[in-house]
């Protein structure tokens, strides 16, 4: 091979190292940037865990507000968010119109079940209550109608529930429809009003890790002004100044995210026995659940985004009133 092959076939191969020693230069400073302002928040220990504890708290108190909602929702539910409708047909109304009606209650959208209830069946529920049963043998006839007990579907809104009501109280032969309806819709509104106010929350508090991140490095950029003097001075960037502080805007983000979540499972375990007594009390109706887990594995992450955003936003803008 002759000394110009030889020229050509090495130029690629100093290229292709001149083109991967910036590279690695920059995968260095990222690797050192990450374990110095790690040393650095070790270096200042109670500050570090004061400043992680106030983050921490500020992100549980969504997390909590998101459990106890989630949980009164479970609740409403026990407690006969989807209660039975009882319609009351007309004294004149025989098996057979009782029988035909509840076909075509069936038939309508949001209805699970429908059961009818014999004036015997109603008799014989009144006959078991404390101070009915003398009363009912003083009477010659039966005065109880054909009920129907319509069950809606699982997870239909309150407005769905509205309109079935009105329809069943528009069927021949219907005289009276008792449902507790205005308490669902109750329910609904202070259940759409707790999620506004753990959004609301959110927000508020993603804003305060953002400004006690962004207050934290600016303190921290201010008392190194002169060591960031010099390292201008030397010809280094602004990217290559701030990297530092944006690592430790990650780590303070990162470290109060898994502080929450570690707070909210330690609420999530301090409510475990009372709930499965109130549990029993429904006969396991009751459903209490816990945080999801793809949100326990979101709440670091944002934390550590939110932590650099703010990092970044402060150290930008002191490094160019520096400038």
């Amino acid at each position: 091979m002759t000394a110009s092959n030889e020229a050509a076939v090495q130029a690629p191969a100093r290229s292709e190292r001149s083109h991967r020693r910036p590279v690695a230069s920059w995968r260095e400073h990222h690797g050192w940037s990450a374990s110095a302002s790690l040393r650095r928040l070790g270096a200042k220990p109670v500050g570090s865990l004061l400043t992680i504890a106030v983050m921490g708290l500020a992100l549980a108190l969504p997390l909590a507000f998101y459990l106890l909602l989630s949980n009164v929702q479970s609740l409403g539910d026990a407690l006969g968010r989807n209660q039975v409708i009882n319609v009351f047909l007309k004294t004149d109304q025989v098996a057979s119109n009782a029988q035909l009606l509840a076909k075509q209650i069936e038939q309508h959208d949001g209805v699970a079940s429908v059961t009818v209830k014999t004036p015997q069946q109603g008799m014989e529920e009144l006959s078991k209550m404390q101070g009915f049963s003398d009363s009912l043998h003083a009477l010659d006839d039966n005065p109880l109608p054909y009920v129907l007990e319509v069950q809606p579907q699982d997870g239909i809104s309150a407005d769905t529930v509205s309109h079935l009501i009105d329809d069943l109280r528009s069927m021949q032969g219907v005289d009276m429809v008792q449902d507790s309806g205005a308490w669902r819709q109750r329910l609904d509104a202070l259940l759409d009003v707790g999620d506004r106010a753990v959004l609301i929350l959110a927000a508020m508090f993603a804003l305060a890790v953002l400004l006690v991140v962004g207050n934290t490095v600016r303190v921290d950029i201010t008392s190194r002004a002169e060591e960031i003097g010099v390292l201008k001075l030397i010809g280094a960037s602004r990217a290559f100044v701030r990297r530092p502080y944006l690592y430790a805007g990650i780590w303070y983000g990162l470290f109060s995210g898994l502080l929450a979540v570690g707070l909210a499972l330690a609420i999530e375990l301090a409510l475990a026995e009372p709930v499965a007594r109130l549990s029993q009390v429904y006969e396991g109706k009751l459903h209490v659940g816990g945080l999801p887990p793809w949100l326990l594995l979101a709440v670091p992450v944002a934390a550590a985004f939110l932590g650099w955003l703010g990092a970044r936003l402060v150290s930008a803008w002191q490094l160019r009133r520096a400038a």
